[in-house]
């Protein structure tokens, strides 16, 4: 649905964006992540038609985002951060000033601004005015107005900012709602979020993509160790002896309760105990032998848990530089050196695709996602662009104009790239 190729922006001397290359596919919620000034937002602006890259391309659909514009924005909403709102109109006819912006018609317009409220739960303030509602109502209004006229693909830059936990939550599930009916790029600070709600992460760091999987198997690549506590009613001494001798097992530390009531079990006599398994990568999951073990030694199996990174484990040691990927001629984040070949970075976009598949083949089964729709009936109606600025499609003539346009966005870099 998305795919970007080598994609570079410079704003003068700053390099915001440096041969950026990633694909999001039909259905999928992708998490776009990475530290202030990392680039992704003179990622998203691209992708929107806000300016063109300086070299590179991106597709959404099909159309080119330079060469394509009005079809591109045919397909597309987007949620800025600070997302722009009058705030002295009513919600109802603020997204109906919005819809008409687009081209919609009178009769489509109270069809898609319904719609867009029913599905953001703005009905019960579809009369109010847009300044007298709280941060969390003038977000979903923010949402709505991307996701009139139904997009197939919506692009959502900090989406819960300055949200309270219930209504970070409710925005949560609109969006998580979206899987599977859209394609969604969703950039955001709050890592839980992500890892709640996206299908696959993409870490930017100094407008290059450092890391790129589902959170689980980032985790794995990023291990090369891997713990499992089990909570054991049991000799000590002889569950030490026991788990030690498991196959692939490093070692083994135990921690007694730190009060009575900590270890008691109801309904059982006896302490628990609580035992940390250490395996290599050979054997990254030994829940299955302690069980086993715990069993056939007449042990009272209390709890048992593997202990993974979290996504904030994975953020902070990608930008800290460390490797990531155990694809071949994988380079550290944050290495300045030249761009990885196209030969690496597909190698890496592939082991990014086949997680993605699996992931949605794994949610699909469980029903936890709708399967993707078949293609929209055509309307007898004409589909407006969507509502982004234009911006010009031919190359800007003559240096100083380059250098006008280039300095328009000189605060913009400022805080992309620095």
């Amino acid at each position: 649905m998305i795919r970007v190729e080598n994609l570079t922006k410079h704003f003068g001397d700053v390099k915001a964006v440096n041969g950026l290359s990633f694909e999001v596919f039909e259905g999928e919620i992708l998490g776009f992540l990475g530290p202030n000034g990392a680039g992704k937002t003179t990622t998203m602006r691209i992708l929107t038609g806000f300016f063109p890259p300086s070299s590179g391309s991106a597709t959404i659909a099909g159309f080119d985002v330079v060469a394509e514009p009005d079809e591109v924005r045919r397909v597309i909403g987007y949620m800025p951060e600070g997302v722009p709102l009058y705030r002295e109109m009513s919600v109802s006819d603020f997204l109906d000033f919005v819809a008409h912006a687009k081209g919609y018609g009178k009769a489509a317009r109270r069809k898609h601004v319904a719609a867009a409220m029913e599905e953001t739960n703005l009905g019960d303030v579809r009369h109010r005015l847009v300044g007298e509602l709280s941060k969390g109502f003038r977000q979903r209004v923010g949402l709505a107005q991307a996701i009139l006229g139904e997009p197939r693909v919506l692009i959502l830059d900090e989406p819960t900012s300055g949200l309270d936990p219930r209504q970070i939550a409710d925005m949560r599930a609109l969006v998580k709602g979206m899987a599977g009916r859209r394609t969604v790029i969703l950039s955001t600070h709050i890592l839980p979020e992500v890892q709640m709600t996206c299908s696959r992460v993409i870490i930017i760091n100094q407008g290059k993509i450092a890391a790129s999987g589902t959170p689980e198997k980032l985790t794995t690549r990023m291990q090369n160790r891997f713990q499992t506590v089990a909570w054991i009613i049991g000799p000590p001494n002889e569950v030490i002896e026991c788990l030690n001798g498991l196959s692939g097992v490093q070692s083994v530390s135990h921690r007694p309760p730190a009060r009575p009531e900590e270890g008691a079990v109801r309904g059982f006599s006896g302490q628990a105990h609580e035992f940390t398994v250490v395996t290599g990568i050979e054997y990254p999951d030994a829940r299955p032998a302690v069980a086993a073990a715990a069993v056939s030694k007449g042990w009272t199996l209390v709890e048992l848990r593997q202990v993974g990174l979290s996504l904030e484990d994975i953020f902070l040691r990608t930008i800290a530089g460390e490797v990531v990927s155990s694809a071949p001629g994988a380079r550290a984040a944050g290495d300045l050196s030249l761009p990885a070949s196209q030969d690496d970075i597909t190698r890496v976009d592939d082991v990014a695709a086949k997680d993605t598949a699996e992931a949605l083949a794994e949610t699909s089964a469980a029903g936890e996602t709708p399967a993707a729709p078949a293609n929209p009936a055509v309307s007898s109606e004409p589909t407006p662009p969507f509502g982004v600025p234009k911006v010009a499609t031919t190359p800007l003539a003559g240096a100083e104009t380059e250098a006008a346009g280039e300095a328009d966005h000189g605060k913009e870099a400022a805080n992309d790239a620095n």
